[in-house]
């Protein structure tokens, strides 16, 4: 078993409010496509900076968090920003890791989309309950 590498794409969720506004056009909307690890130790979506600059998000707050290696620190959290997975999107904030860093798919992604990772095949997919569109459990 290895890691759970997904194709994502983001968006700067303001930018597409300006164009549904007609202040910009569709072509000036921030966009990036990634790779990211579906990561089920992760609890937000994990953006590195140079990703979160190119978007032009602004920072919101800042987060205290424990890394892996179990040091604690603030961490900026950022957004507002849509991420596609397959045709499931969010609209959804990012903490922002260093440049370099591994994008990271945490669990208040998964559970929003209702995607599930199946380590064995490597893949991260709707669950079998809600296959077409995601089902929130309330």
């Amino acid at each position: 078993m290895g890691e759970i590498i997904v194709d994502i794409e983001l968006e700067n969720a303001e930018d597409r409010s300006d164009v549904r506004r007609g202040r910009i056009d569709e072509e000036s909307v921030r966009r990036a496509r990634i790779e990211a690890v579906a990561d089920t130790g992760a609890v937000m979506l994990a953006l590195p900076e140079d990703v979160v600059a190119n978007l032009g998000l602004p920072t919101l707050r800042t987060l205290e968090s424990t890394f892996a290696d179990g040091r604690r620190g603030q961490l900026p959290v950022a957004g507002p920003l849509t991420i596609r997975i397959g045709d499931r999107q969010a609209l959804m904030e990012c903490v922002v890791v260093p440049e370099g860093a591994e994008a990271l798919i945490g669990q208040v992604v998964m559970e929003t989309l209702d995607l599930i990772p199946d380590p064995v095949n490597q893949t991260l997919g709707p669950r079998p309950e809600s296959p077409d569109r995601p089902l929130l459990r309330v």
